[in-house]
């Protein structure tokens, strides 16, 4: 099952290492496209999202523009903390449209994600959208 809004189910952007008042982090869980969260210019950038109880995640599809290579973690704790690598994937760049790129977590228990853009295409990143498949 595809959960196309994660903010429905009570998931929500706990960490984001930027924020702009017109493109805030929450834009990530919304399940909308044309909303994003977008970065400052510098990297790594990384948002966190916490699962409302801990979830079993087989993928996770980003729908994001510019990201070139994205790293990420799990925990299964209730602190945003002491976080295991899961998958690290390279982007293909695209022009003029969104990135969707469904990366396997291979059904891992997860409380918190976090998600670390450790470079990107241009200065600035954005993230549309973060998608979990159970």
């Amino acid at each position: 099952m595809i959960d196309s809004s994660l903010s429905s189910s009570g998931a929500k952007v706990v960490v984001a290492t930027c924020s702009d008042e017109n493109h805030p982090p929450e834009n990530i869980t919304d399940g909308n496209t044309k909303t994003f969260w977008m970065s400052t210019g510098m990297f790594p950038q990384e948002f966190i999202i916490r699962f409302a109880e801990p979830t079993k995640i087989s993928a996770v599809t980003v729908d994001s523009y510019n990201v070139k290579h994205l790293k990420i973690e799990k925990n299964t704790s209730q602190n945003a903390s002491q976080f295991e690598p899961v998958t690290e994937k390279e982007f293909e760049h695209t022009e003029g449209h969104l990135q969707s790129n469904a990366i396997s977590l291979n059904g891992s228990s997860a409380t918190h994600l976090r998600f670390i853009i450790t470079s990107g295409y241009d200065h600035f990143v954005s993230v549309h959208r973060v998608s979990v498949q159970n």
